[in-house]
């Protein structure tokens, strides 16, 4: 078998991975280990293909990292409705005081605040965030 065939098998097994992973950064591994194979392709002995892959592969993962893909986009767990379920559902507040109320929600009093600049009229309110036992309503 040809050197540069067991470089592409190898990219593609590691490419394979990646379908697994869902994240890029086996495929940026996977380019280098390609451009290795290219370069076994061309001729090149065994160290200058291994030293190619890794500098292409570890370049691939450095540009990944710094690009808007390899930054992971964190959100408030307090204002995510993935994680909380109870954002997004409505509770109804009869009297406000000061911008906080009590509330009967899920079958128990919880404190309730407005969000600055909000109307503090009685009425249905949706939750938006949770504190603690803490609803964040607007």
């Amino acid at each position: 078998m040809a050197e540069w065939v067991g470089w592409f098998v190898a990219a593609g097994a590691v490419l394979i991975l990646e379908l697994f992973t869902g994240t890029f950064y086996l495929l940026m591994i996977a380019i280098g280990i390609s451009a290795g194979g290219l370069m076994a392709l061309a001729g090149a002995n065994g160290s200058w293909q291994a030293v190619t892959a890794a500098l292409v592969g570890v370049a691939a993962t450095l540009l990944l990292r710094r690009s808007r893909f390899g930054k992971a986009v964190r959100r408030d767990v307090a204002q995510d409705p993935n994680v909380n379920i109870d954002i997004g559902q409505s509770v109804a507040v009869t009297h406000w005081v000061d911008g906080a109320a009590r509330v009967m929600y899920r079958g128990a009093l919880w404190d309730v605040e407005l969000i600055p600049g909000s109307d503090t009229q009685a009425g249905h309110y949706t939750i938006r965030a949770v504190r603690g036992s803490r609803l964040i309503v607007g």
